[in-house]
């Protein structure tokens, strides 16, 4: 089981922790499952970078970047050297504590 902590950049949002997640799904399926918006316009199929998102911790826990994600990452806005994929990130088979950042969705969503 995972706990997972979300950061967010958007203004007016606090961190939202979220615990006992089993591995298999993606960070992206996760987020929409507990009703975390991250946008994707691509359905979650690595097809374009707006499922964007920044890994802070529990590199360990998740697939590898590969380089079709990486060349999608570098279309992505504000790119950095911990961006991910939110749909390419499946938790793996184990335990323990990932943290991450999402940028300010609000430039996706029309806000």
């Amino acid at each position: 089981m995972y706990s997972i902590k979300v950061n967010f950049e958007q203004k007016g949002l606090d961190p939202v922790v979220l615990d006992n997640i089993t591995a298999g799904d993606s960070l992206l399926e996760i987020l929409l499952d507990h009703d975390i918006e991250l946008h994707h316009n691509c359905g979650g199929v690595c097809a374009c970078s707006t499922c964007h998102l920044y890994l802070q911790k529990g590199e360990a826990f998740i697939d590898e970047l590969s380089e079709r994600e990486e060349d999608f990452i570098d279309r992505a806005v504000s790119p950095r050297i911990n961006s991910r994929l939110g749909c390419q990130c499946i938790l793996q088979d184990g335990k323990g504590e990932i943290e991450i950042t999402l940028p300010d969705q609000t430039q996706f969503l029309g806000e």
